[in-house]
């Protein structure tokens, strides 16, 4: 004994029609009828022999594909308003038919795909705001005077945050790294008669800078420390004369661009 299961479940006449014309590869606006109710029939009688209970729309829709059938062998003719004689379409109002089922079959797909990714979404709770919006509108109450005088300091503060930032940034660009100058101090001395003493001021490349002078102070005592270079002054106040040792070109780095990129230690050595 043989038998067959078929695990496509159809939701009535017009659905199982679309899987038949879809199976076959058929347009529904360009139908084969003969065939197509062969197989439709011939897939209701198997539903039947299954023992499945069916619904009597999918025997209207069988009765409706056999009477197109026989239009279609026999088919009929009209004359237009023109005198022109016109062939009718048996197939217009099932096509019609079927066009608007399958529109309102995507549009149910896609509502039930937006209903399984809501049902899947998690939604925060509503949370209780009425204690950060009840509180009424607070409003500053300032006379002419007093309103002018705070907006004038307003703007004074602006000004002068503008002319730091904009200092800030001059001397950002100007900034030179300590292990820089330090190259460029002993390529100075270096380029020097040996003995021969400088002046602290002609080792400062940018006299009108504080940070100039204090990153070249810094690096003179640094060199110091490390017994490169000597330092003399013969009163309070009084200029600061420098001096190479023997120990000035021990270990010289070489002469690449510094880790902040600021200027290289050859760019340094032209002060």
């Amino acid at each position: 004994m043989s038998y067959r299961v078929r695990t496509k479940i159809f939701e009535g006449p017009f659905d199982l029609l679309v899987y038949l014309i879809e199976h076959a590869r058929m347009s529904i606006y360009d139908i084969k009828i003969s065939e197509i109710t062969a197989q439709y029939i011939k897939y209701i009688n198997e539903m039947r022999e299954a023992d499945v209970n069916l619904a009597s729309e999918f025997m209207v829709l069988a009765a409706q594909l056999l009477e197109i059938k026989s239009k279609m062998l026999l088919p009929r003719a009209a004359v237009d308003e023109e005198g022109e004689t016109v062939y009718e379409d048996p197939r217009t109002e099932l096509v019609a038919k079927l066009a608007e089922y399958k529109k309102y079959k995507a549009a149910s797909e896609m509502l039930e795909e937006r209903r399984e990714y809501a049902a899947a979404s998690l939604e925060k709770p509503q949370e209780d705001l009425t204690e950060y919006t009840g509180e009424p509108d607070e409003y500053l109450i300032l006379d002419e005077a007093r309103f002018r005088a705070a907006f004038e300091e307003f703007l004074e503060r602006k000004r002068k945050l503008e002319e730091i930032r904009a200092h800030h940034i001059r001397t950002e660009k100007q900034r030179i790294t300590t292990e820089a100058r330090i190259a460029g101090i002993r390529n100075f001395f270096n380029n020097l008669p040996e003995g021969q003493r400088a002046n602290f001021n002609e080792l400062v490349q940018d006299k009108g800078s504080k940070y100039d002078i204090s990153v070249t102070f810094s690096s003179v005592l640094e060199m110091m420390k490390e017994r490169k270079l000597d330092a003399e002054q013969k009163r309070l106040f009084g200029d600061i004369e420098v001096y190479a040792t023997e120990h000035l070109m021990d270990e010289m780095p070489a002469e690449e661009e510094t880790a902040d990129g600021t200027e290289t230690a050859a760019e340094a050595a032209n002060i």
